[in-house]
């Protein structure tokens, strides 16, 4: 079954005050310090919950987390939280509800890095790979933690070498999860340049059809698909989005992505899920499924209306 899903908020529980993403400055931090960030951190998990429960009852069984659950991370350990306790109870609870939870973080991970850059990476991707491991999810790329490659360097195949080498450095779970994505700029990384690097290390590459129309290198989309495709051992995670500048505002950068869906979503026959980076969310799936039905194969036969299954 192909299953849609979306990222990281829900628009309508948003304007209700459900919200994943609550954080403060760096100066409230130095301020009000640990207490206040498991604070936050747990209202977060518990908003986690309540967007998880409201997907499995409007039929979406694929989600990102955002990555700002942990307000300062880097800056102390989860498990001394003073509300770790509950904090796990609810992110356990999250994980024993039927939907594909995956992350996203942010392109300063580097892991072909090397210093301080590489050190800054490695704790990052550990702490989402460990709120996965307190969600209790198996460490495979069912639940992927997807990140780019990052700057070429001025050598390609050696920053993929050295990516190679620096994912070694990654604990178990960690690396059963990481996968890579083709990037939207000349210069980066291909689907075609990145099948090296699953060669080396068998990490699943993410195909980002947006990403691929911007910087298709020697491959067409189809060519692009297939490949990323065979790199997967679990079904395949693939990205999509439109573009903002052809569809919604000609002044836009040709890279923004447009508040909705406008074409028809072209698996080639394959089974994949697919999260839709579009701005306005679940109701950009909910137009999507509207306008074009459920993509043949999807598991989402009806459209979704005022927040519930019509």
């Amino acid at each position: 079954m192909i299953n849609l899903g979306y990222a990281c908020i829900n628009l309508g529980l948003n304007e209700q005050g459900v919200t994943t993403n609550r954080g403060m400055i760096r100066r409230t931090f130095l301020e009000k310090g640990v207490q206040y960030a498991s604070q936050l951190a747990l209202q977060n998990a518990q908003a986690l919950l309540q967007i998880v429960e409201w997907n499995v009852a409007n039929g979406v069984h694929l989600f990102r987390v955002t990555s700002d659950l942990f307000p300062w991370a880097s800056e102390y350990r989860i498990t001394e939280l003073p509300d770790f306790r509950e904090i796990r109870e609810v992110l356990e609870a999250v994980g024993r509800h039927p939907v594909r939870l995956t992350s996203h973080p942010g392109p300063f991970n580097k892991l072909a890095g090397t210093g301080a850059t590489l050190d800054n990476t490695i704790k990052d991707l550990e702490t989402h790979s460990e709120i996965f491991d307190l969600m209790g999810l198996p460490a495979t790329h069912w639940h992927k933690i997807n990140i780019h490659v990052g700057g070429a360097y001025g050598d390609k195949d050696e920053t993929l070498r050295r990516f190679a080498q620096n994912f070694a450095l990654l604990s178990a779970n960690l690396r059963g999860r990481l996968s890579v994505e083709n990037d939207d700029k000349p210069g980066l990384f291909t689907v075609e340049n990145l099948l090296p690097l699953h060669q080396y290390i068998g990490i699943p590459i993410v195909f980002d059809y947006f990403h691929h129309s911007l910087h298709p290198a020697n491959l067409t989309e189809q060519e692009a698909f297939e490949a990323a495709y065979s790199t997967w051992k679990v079904k395949p995670l693939f990205h999509y989005s439109s573009s903002r500048r052809h569809n919604e505002d000609p002044t836009a950068k040709k890279e923004a992505h447009a508040d909705f869906i406008y074409e028809p979503i072209n698996t080639y026959g394959r089974v994949v899920d697919i999260v839709l980076e579009a701005k306005m969310k679940e109701l950009a799936m909910q137009r999507y499924l509207q306008q074009f039905g459920p993509i043949a194969g999807s598991n989402m036969g009806v459209a979704m209306e005022g927040g519930k299954a019509a």
